[in-house]
């Protein structure tokens, strides 16, 4: 245990764990960080341990500020321990400055395969036998936390007293490119509804598409801003507020140059870079995919998959449509921090040597309490393979519900969390 110090509404304290690289090899380590959150007053009480898994992949765990949501709420019962997953955040980085040291691509990429749900489970396995020994605690996972969640029942529900999940329960056997057909499905309902609210920006996105296609743009950070680039702005179009940060970004796209003709504006530029964050959290790109692999190689699925939808092709008569939670190979040459790991991302996909993650006949016994909340509309993790999951899993109750989109456990933290854990005691 490191630092401590203290903000209204809770006392944090800082861990740092020494942990296997490779549990099978555990010669070389990696640092993993874990922020501890307590009420005022309850520092040295023995409250139970509640284990926050992020989305992302790639994303540290939130760093809690005197509005902190669902963790104000959590506080009430729990003691807070913010994981910030192996790569992300204070635990050892993956960045292209990290990764510039390795021997090749090849070494990068037989790295890398060691940052998956796997074993961040583990990990958090090591933490637990650290903190509290043989003692099972609860688990929240939001997103890819909730892939955590489902690796965490797969491989070690001994450590498990209670698991919640928001948005985030993932299919346990279908393929990679089941997954992505039914994302893009979703974005393309994602962006009807959007031009729906915000039919004016269709021409619009029409004119910077065809600025993009005739005129070679640099952003801010030296990335480039492609037409591709720029259409994945979608991804913002699964959050809450999402379709407004997209309609007012573009509100102010073109401003009169020198000439007096029509330039993209910086400030434009500069905030939709603030958007994207593939080059601060280059797991995500790299890893993405790997997200759902087990056994096979992605192949760069969403790009392959692409072909099969055109709706998403620029010169047709209707709007263009943005995409959404895809990466695709071109990403490694439009952002700057992916560039020098370009290669080591097509080794990646092309792999097939990435380990089952879940164990369905274990699962099909499960006996850990698990409460979840399905959004109806989510744009990332499809419902449908979502319920197909529960009805495989026992003791799993789901809360469906279109109140929230991807973003619940944010935007309404305190409901959402106070709805989840009156499903694990029995009052709903």
């Amino acid at each position: 245990m490191n630092t401590s110090y203290r903000i209204p509404g809770m006392v944090v304290r800082d861990h740092t764990f020494a942990l296997p690289l490779d549990y099978a090899n555990p010669k070389q380590t990696v640092s993993v960080y874990a922020r501890e959150a307590v009420a005022p007053g309850k520092e040295d009480a023995d409250l139970p341990y509640l284990v926050y898994f992020q989305g992302g992949p790639g994303s540290g765990s939130p760093r809690p500020t005197l509005d902190s949501g669902w963790i104000m709420r959590a506080l009430q019962d729990y003691r807070v321990l913010l994981l910030d997953q192996r790569g992300t955040g204070r635990s050892t980085p993956i960045t292209a400055q990290t990764l510039a040291g390795f021997s090749g691509p090849q070494a990068q990429a037989d790295y890398l395969m060691h940052f998956r749900a796997d074993n961040i489970v583990r990990d958090a396995e090591a933490i637990r036998q650290q903190l509290i020994g043989a003692k099972p605690w609860s688990i929240l996972g939001q997103s890819y936390g909730g892939f955590c969640a489902m690796r965490y029942l797969s491989a070690s529900p001994e450590g498990l007293k209670e698991v919640m999940i928001t948005g985030g329960i993932p299919s346990l056997m279908r393929p990679t490119d089941d997954v992505y057909r039914a994302t893009y499905r979703r974005v393309v309902d994602k962006n009807r509804l959007y031009y729906q609210r915000y039919p004016d920006d269709a021409a619009l996105v029409r004119n910077i598409v065809d600025h993009l296609r005739t005129h070679a743009v640099l952003l801010p950070g030296g990335g480039d801003l492609t037409v591709q680039r720029f259409l994945q702005l979608g991804l913002q179009f699964g959050m809450s507020g999402g379709f407004e940060a997209v309609h007012y970004l573009l509100e102010e796209a073109f401003v009169a140059g020198a000439d007096g003709k029509q330039v993209l504006n910086w400030n434009f530029l500069f905030h939709l870079e603030q958007m994207q964050n593939f080059d601060t959290n280059p797991i995500y790109a790299l890893l993405h995919e790997a997200c759902y692999t087990q056994g096979a190689a992605s192949n760069w699925s969403a790009q392959r998959l692409l072909a099969e939808f055109p709706e998403f092709a620029w010169d047709g008569a209707g709007p263009v449509l943005f995409t959404g939670e895809m990466v695709y190979p071109w990403m490694l040459d439009a952002y700057m921090q992916l560039r020098p790991l370009k290669e080591a991302a097509n080794i990646l996909a092309a792999t097939a040597a990435w380990p089952r993650l879940y164990d369905v006949d274990r699962l099909k016994h499960n006996t850990v309490p698990v409460a979840a909340a399905v959004y109806y509309d989510d744009m990332y993790v499809h419902r449908e393979f979502s319920e197909e999951t529960a009805a495989v899993v026992p003791n799993m109750k789901l809360w469906v519900t279109n109140e929230y989109e991807h973003n619940g456990l944010r935007a309404g933290g305190d409901v959402v969390l106070g709805r989840l854990l009156s499903m694990l005691r029995g009052a709903i």
